[in-house]
């Protein structure tokens, strides 16, 4: 299975992002990107990608000690950026050392639980939005994209528990179909965990 650990805002934070992605619809190249689908919106902490079933107890359980010795924290989506023009992400604002610390925990839990993590970048804090189709940076122009998003500043919520959850990548090559994610462990932060 192809598993990631992450943490996933509540809804009220991921609707006020989805209003202000809404407001972006009238931008040049809008239906050309390849947008994330909302209900699977999240902060990748650590991608471990394909993990044999037998390895999934394991790491659940180094997940489970790692996010009992993180307390919860407070995060913000805030403004947005790109990753060299090819994708859309919206920022992150509050604790992010505390998401740091937690992500390298992660990170951790999957090594000790002997992944490859060959997929594995520099942690950066950020909610995928969009990419260019063609995963180049010479697809449609982003700048107007990040003026659009340049103000946006959600509300904070708190961090309270980690997520291990499956990316189910789609099928059948229906065009428009978008992975779906499903929780496969939600580990509590801190003392509650």
């Amino acid at each position: 299975m192809r598993l990631y650990a992450g943490v996933l805002p509540p809804p009220s934070v991921t609707d006020e992002l989805g209003r202000a992605v809404d407001a972006l619809r009238g931008l040049p190249g809008y239906e050309s990107l390849r947008w994330t689908g909302r209900p699977g919106w999240h902060l990748t902490l650590a991608f471990y990608g394909e993990v044999p079933e037998e390895s999934v107890p394991e790491l659940t359980q180094r997940l489970a000690r790692g996010a009992h010795r993180s307390e919860p924290f407070t995060l913000a989506l805030t403004g947005s950026g790109t990753f060299g023009g090819r994708s859309l992400w919206a920022g992150v604002s509050g604790d992010t050392r505390a998401l740091r610390l937690l992500a390298d925990r992660a990170e951790a839990a999957g090594r000790r639980a002997g992944l490859s993590l060959r997929e594995h970048r520099r942690f950066r804090p950020h909610l995928s939005l969009a990419r260019n189709r063609d995963g180049a940076a010479a697809g449609v122009d982003l700048a107007p994209y990040l003026d659009g998003l340049a103000d946006f500043a959600g509300a904070a919520w708190t961090v309270r528990e980690l997520t291990l959850a499956r990316s189910n990548l789609p099928t059948g090559g229906v065009p428009g179909a978008r992975p779906r994610y499903e929780t496969v462990a939600a580990l509590p932060l801190g003392a509650a965990g």
